[in-house]
């Protein structure tokens, strides 16, 4: 069933002084058919023909894929847990940050070869590409992403305990963007995701 509130909690608070939890205003960019919105659980079925991509490699331009953000200024850390039925080449979920259909970066997971593949796709007019391939298919990833001055920094987690480093990437200093959970189908197979415990800590230095 289809729930249209646009109402999710998020925690916002600072890394160096207390959290406090408020609720925030997430909005839908390609809104899916199908979604649903509970506490701190957010799912969909990720329909097929939907990606983010801009030229590089495949000369298309794609900028379809189901987005549930919320807009964000300043320094910050967001994190979520992604679990997804992928089942089906390129099949994606994960976190995204953005100011325009040419300036983003996404990050999670993406189905290759028939296995899970740690991924970030960097765009700054044109897209980039990184993976870390498995040799397994975990159940859930868990990924954060740090924005701080002029960079984002992505690290991810099979256990919520231990975190690698993914990417450093640059990504224009100030002003708001958009942040929150991202998926795409590029093929002919839709698949279901959920994203739990998404969550967005604003960075004060003292």
């Amino acid at each position: 069933m289809k729930k249209t509130n646009l109402l999710a909690i998020l925690l916002i608070g600072t890394i160096f002084n207390t959290k406090a939890q408020t609720k925030a205003v997430m909005k839908w960019f390609n809104e899916p058919k199908v979604w649903s919105n509970e506490e701190n659980r957010i799912s969909f079925t990720v329909e097929p023909n939907t990606d983010f991509w801009q030229i590089t490699h495949y000369g298309f331009k794609r900028d379809n894929g189901p987005f549930y953000f919320a807009e964000q200024n300043g320094d910050f850390k967001a994190s979520v847990k992604v679990t997804g039925a992928y089942t089906e080449l390129f099949h994606q979920a994960g976190l995204m940050i953005r100011t325009d259909e040419k300036n983003w970066i996404k990050t999670g997971i993406e189905y290759v070869d028939g296995v899970q593949n740690v991924s970030a796709v960097v765009t700054r007019e044109v897209s980039d590409w990184s993976v870390v391939p498995r040799d397994d298919s975990p159940k859930s990833i868990w990924i954060t992403l740090l924005r701080k001055g002029d960079y984002v920094q992505i690290e991810y987690s099979f256990d919520n305990k231990d975190f690698k480093m993914l990417r450093l990437a640059y990504f224009k200093q100030g002003g708001k963007v958009q942040i929150g959970p991202v998926a795409a189908a590029p093929g002919k197979k839709p698949f279901n995701v959920i994203f739990e415990d998404f969550k967005i800590e604003s960075i004060k230095d003292q």
